[in-house]
């Protein structure tokens, strides 16, 4: 056996053995870390949810009564159960904790976590340490998902619990969106950081106290298996400033601004209290790791009764106010009010008191008469000395009103960032007001064109001027901007004709202009030519034009094919686009297009970058094969580059790529030494015939990707290979499409 396969160690997640599903042995990661996992594309498959084919869950929920639903959970949560039991009688500050760790995992950069699918469900989630006994919460809103059934999806409940525990305490909220569609098995696609041990911090390149302090992308919490940040500071360090440095990083990973970093901090901390109570010795094994008798509950504390006041999560132990669960504004008063000094929880955690013995006391959440001294964090103090925040904490507490509905408009966004469009949301809590960060685009109020109609636009648009690589390259620039992450980007709105997306260079800006401006004069040729209320925007355009070179390369290849084409699209304004929050959808690097960008730092190779963007276009491995070797042969590279481009008739829709890929009349090279660069020549004369990047050896070199690309190689592949191409272009065109059927 080579030495560097490690078959001893302890599963992060569970047991201390690393095996197979049986723990029979080793598995294909334990002899092979480095694999390219393509199975990844295909999870959540239909076999793995027992709902039936045909249910629609949108209609399911629309049919429920909300006000009933929320007097259920409001009734819940003022009561108390005897295996668990509420702290100061009331619920709600737990399921607040609960609904903002499902959210709170959602990171900007590449849209994956949040609370849509409610993952907090499965594994690594359900067993981060920073979700201790949250499975308890969950359990507890087990009779009301019982008796809503599929109606009503766990994703919502728990959000709809969080808002319904806010109302009872004393906040107006925003709003709630329903329509999150719970997953059925553990998410085993995202890149949750390369620590290999729980709190690890491997994923921050420098240290707090230095200039270059920075985070490892797309990581939005700042140690492994936490939701944000280490409350008593960097691993520990319990230096308020160096707090405040991460709270800043995370939160902004988060997509949160310095103002709704504060609201949500300084009003999540106005409710309940933090738990650590006992030496974190008593307590057991995280869900993924407890015995069977514990039927999916973890953390078993054996310390006393295990719960009330003997309950351990994060080790911190205390409120941070003195009337727990009510809407008040007592967290800051009394953070600046009073000089904080360190202490230590009876687990050991460092905390702060009031250094002022007249200070208020806090209530103890289970012994009637007994009072204890107010709690903060070292990460609560962060706020209070770091200038930016505190000028926002001042603001807060000079306008309570004014806090109360920052506070309520960030949390609406913490519970529905990961949603997407607003067309999304069901039910009658859904805000009229449009938020900039749901990307809002113009609601049509003309008729889209008809059959005729397209085909008309298609032959101005190929008579245009442009080519069919300049069409289809901006087209799917604009599509494939697009993340099933959190439902951000794509064609809708042409943004990729606004700033920031015009000038990406992973977008060729000068094709784009060229591109556009065509587009702008088919279009006002068009619309000029209507009596009626029927017009085009340019965001329909771009598709049309992409589907219409696509059917004209493949005509060209020999086959005839009608690409599909639903218009409907509208053209967003730079009102109503967030350019901040429109950078983070920016490609570091797209295997599409053979693009790189060379100044982030990569801890994994470009094809395992690759694997995730198709992920975060929902693609299969057979869609994600063919989609790139039509887009190579016909040749939509960044920069006009040839890598990849293995044809003699670049802008046809031929199997070209994958014959050349598969032949073995040719030799591949290596021609840089990091392996990033190839070169493929000619076995007899070893002539280079052809460049490549990792991005194009891997559909040869991954031996599943390779049987895909044999089939599209084959003498009777090629026919196959245009019509999964379409159809997965189609697909891809489609992605934004909320407004209409699937």
């Amino acid at each position: 056996m080579s030495e560097e396969v490690k078959l001893e160690g302890k599963c992060p997640f569970g047991g201390d053995r690393i095996g197979g599903a049986t723990g029979a042995g080793p598995t294909l990661e334990d002899w092979w870390p480095n694999r390219l996992k393509v199975e990844a594309l295909h999870q959540n498959p239909p076999e793995a949810d027992p709902l039936d084919p045909d249910f629609d869950y949108a209609e399911a929920f629309n049919k429920l009564d909300l006000d009933e639903i929320k007097k259920d959970i409001k009734e819940f949560l003022t009561s108390s159960q005897s295996w668990w039991p509420s702290d100061y009688g009331n619920y709600g500050p737990q399921m607040i904790r609960m609904a903002w760790h499902s959210a709170g995992t959602y990171r900007i950069a590449d849209g994956r976590g949040g609370a849509a699918q409610a993952m907090q469900r499965f594994a690594p989630i359900n067993s981060w340490e920073d979700n201790g006994n949250v499975d308890k919460s969950r359990r507890l809103l087990w009779p009301i998902k019982k008796k809503y059934g599929k109606a009503l999806s766990w994703g919502d409940l728990m959000m709809l619990t969080g808002n319904c525990a806010l109302e009872i305490m004393g906040l107006k909220t925003f709003g709630f969106g329903g329509g999150r569609i719970d997953a059925w098995e553990p998410d085993r696609a995202t890149y949750w950081g390369p620590e290999y041990e729980m709190l690890g911090r491997d994923r921050w390149e420098g240290e707090p106290h230095e200039e270059h302090y920075d985070l490892e992308n797309p990581m939005g919490a700042s140690q492994m298996a936490l939701i944000y940040v280490n409350p008593e500071g960097p691993a520990g360090n319990n230096v308020p400033k160096d707090s405040a440095r991460e709270i800043r990083t995370t939160f902004g990973r988060m997509a949160m601004n310095d103002e709704e970093t504060v609201a949500l901090i300084a009003g999540g901390h106005a409710f309940g209290k933090s738990h650590g109570a006992v030496d974190p010795e008593n307590v057991g094994p995280a869900p993924e790791g407890a015995p069977m008798e514990a039927m999916g509950l973890g953390w078993m504390n054996k310390a006393g009764t295990g719960y009330a006041e003997y309950t351990m999560t994060n080790g911190i132990e205390g409120a941070w106010t003195p009337n727990p669960t009510q809407w008040d504004n007592s967290y800051l008063e009394n953070l600046f009010k009073f000089d904080w000094v360190q202490t230590h929880a009876p687990s050991g955690a460092t905390q702060w008191m009031p250094a002022d013995e007249s200070a208020p006391k806090t209530p103890d959440a289970h012994k009637p008469g007994v009072d204890h001294p107010l709690m903060m964090m070292t990460s609560d103090i962060a706020l209070k000395e770091d200038p930016a925040y505190r000028k926002i904490c001042e603001r807060f507490l000079a306008d309570f009103d004014y806090f109360a509905d920052a506070f309520a408009r960030a949390w609406f966004k913490l519970t529905h960032r990961d949603m997407g469009p607003k067309n999304r949301y069901l039910g009658p809590e859904v805000p009229e007001e449009n938020l900039i960060w749901q990307d809002p685009v113009p609601v049509r109020d003309y008729d889209v064109v008809d059959h005729n109609d397209v085909a008309s636009l298609k032959t101005r648009i190929l008579n245009s001027g442009l080519t069919v690589s300049e069409l289809v390259g901006v087209a799917w620039g604009a599509a494939s901007s697009h993340r099933v992450s959190d439902k951000r980007g794509g064609a809708d709105g042409a943004r990729i004709r606004l700033a920031p997306m015009k000038d990406w260079e992973v977008n060729n800006p000068a094709e784009i202009a060229k591109v556009v401006a065509a587009m702008e004069s088919v279009k006002s040729d068009f619309d000029g030519g209507q009596s009626g209320n029927k017009k085009v925007s340019l965001a329909d355009l771009i598709v049309l034009g992409g589907c219409a070179a696509v059917e004209k390369a493949a005509k060209d290849a020999g086959v005839a094919i009608t690409v599909p084409f639903t218009p409907g699209r509208t053209d967003a304004s730079d009102e109503q686009t967030d350019v901040q929050q429109f950078s983070w959808l920016r490609p570091m690097a797209d295997g599409f297009r053979n693009f790189r960008d060379e100044l982030p730092r990569y801890n994994v190779p470009p094809e395992q970058i690759f694997l995730d963007r198709a992920g975060l276009l929902s693609l299969t491995a057979p869609e994600w094969t063919a989609l790139t070797g039509g887009l190579r042969v016909l040749d939509i590279n960044t920069g006009g580059s040839k890598d990849g481009v293995f044809t003699d008739r670049p802008g046809v829709l031929s199997n070209d790529f994958f014959a050349n890929l598969t032949s073995m009349d040719y030799r591949w090279h290596k021609a840089d030494e990091d392996g990033m660069s190839f070169e493929l020549r000619d076995r007899e004369s070893d002539a280079v015939k052809y460049t490549a990047t990792r991005c194009d050896l891997v559909f040869g070199a991954n031996s599943q990707l390779r049987q895909i690309s044999e089939v599209y190689a084959s003498d009777d592949g090629h026919e196959k290979f245009v019509r999964d191409f379409v159809k997965a272009w189609h697909k891809v065109m489609m992605l934004d499409r909320f407004d209409v059927a699937a």
